[in-house]
């Protein structure tokens, strides 16, 4: 099959952020010619700006669409490409100069239908987002959850940073209207079609993520959310790994119990969990070079554990006990679509 590459990144509110994200593909070391489908989505502060000032150096499709959330505004970027196969981008990724063509080779050498890449944290990020790309990347963290193909049977692209046929989005018809998790749910639908996904590691990018730890723990806690309703969608998608989250934090809280009015064998927990975060900073001082950013990974982690076992258990409690369908329990996870 002969690729010809469209990347569709749709934006909401932040043009510097396309900005950065344009100057990285000027330096790209693929040699073929490719399509880039940015989709305004209803923003009140436009890229249109900053469109301009690269469509004479890029190939630039510039779309606008009244606001109706990613998982849509792709769909409609997709619906409108030229190319027979799509790379999906978030707004905040920097794109390292080998990124398409490291993508297309591996594609010639094993064609899949969809694909996903991972993600790194560039040397111009703040620290703060240095340490939160550490907790959601980190083998040792949730981030060896997802990501790690010996936990999990089949790998989940993530839609920051995918790839997927024009030919499987027709089939599947692309993203759903929940928001975040319509990246999994769209995989599984894949899967239940007998579409293949893979994980291409030299496919990364530099992700900005969350630019505050507050925003951090609103994101994460919306991904825990959001589990339980695919498990729901998704009959046997339902991993115990999943949990994970929640029993950390109530073992965490156990074990600070414990150490305020226990002595003797009641230390040992808490113990276990100083051991854990003592090796989780010198894992991130290594992997980073930088003191401040390894006591700030601790943080990152507290944080996305905290975040992502709260709503999970919030989630499995309301989804399972009560009567009222997700949308009806979560609309703020839920954009409708036009």
């Amino acid at each position: 099959m002969k690729l010809s590459f469209s990347l569709i990144i749709p934006v909401f509110n932040r043009p510097d952020e396309i900005r950065e994200l344009l100057e990285s593909l000027l330096h790209q070391s693929y040699d073929k010619s490719y399509e880039i489908v940015i989709v305004e989505d209803g923003s009140a502060i436009t890229s249109k700006n900053v469109i301009e000032d690269y469509k004479e150096k890029l190939n630039i499709t510039y779309l606008f669409k009244n606001n109706t959330g990613p998982g849509d505004s792709r769909n409609y970027g997709m619906q409108r490409a030229s190319g027979n196969y799509f790379i999906i981008l978030d707004s905040d990724c920097i794109i390292p100069a080998n990124y398409l063509e490291n993508a297309a080779v591996s594609l010639d050498t094993k064609y899949v239908d969809c694909f996903g890449g991972p993600d790194a944290a560039h040397h111009t990020f703040s620290d703060v987002q240095k340490a939160i790309n550490y907790a959601m990347t980190s083998f040792f963290t949730t981030g060896g959850i997802r990501g790690n193909k010996k936990i999990v049977d089949k790998f989940q692209p993530r839609s920051f940073n995918m790839g997927i046929s024009k030919k499987a989005f027709e089939a599947s018809g692309g993203f759903g209207n929940i928001h975040p998790g319509e990246d999994p749910d769209l995989s599984m639908r894949l899967w239940e079609k007998g579409y293949e996904t893979k994980l291409i590691r030299e496919a990364y990018v530099y992700h900005k993520r969350r630019i505050s730890f507050k925003k951090f723990f609103l994101q994460v806690k919306k991904f825990g959310m959001v589990r339980p309703i695919l498990n729901i969608w998704h009959p046997g998608s339902s991993r115990i790994f999943y949990w994970f989250p929640s029993l950390f934090c109530l073992g965490f809280i156990i074990s600070i119990v414990l150490l305020i009015i226990g002595e003797g064998i009641y230390k040992w927990p808490g113990i276990l969990y100083a051991v854990y975060f003592t090796f989780i900073f010198l894992d991130a001082l290594l992997k980073n070079k930088n003191l401040l950013v390894a006591l700030l990974a601790i943080i990152a982690v507290i944080i996305q554990f905290l975040g992502y076992g709260y709503g999970f258990l919030k989630s499995v409690i309301l989804v399972n006990f009560s009567k009222s369908k997700p949308q009806e329990i979560f609309p703020e996870l839920f954009f409708k679509q036009v």
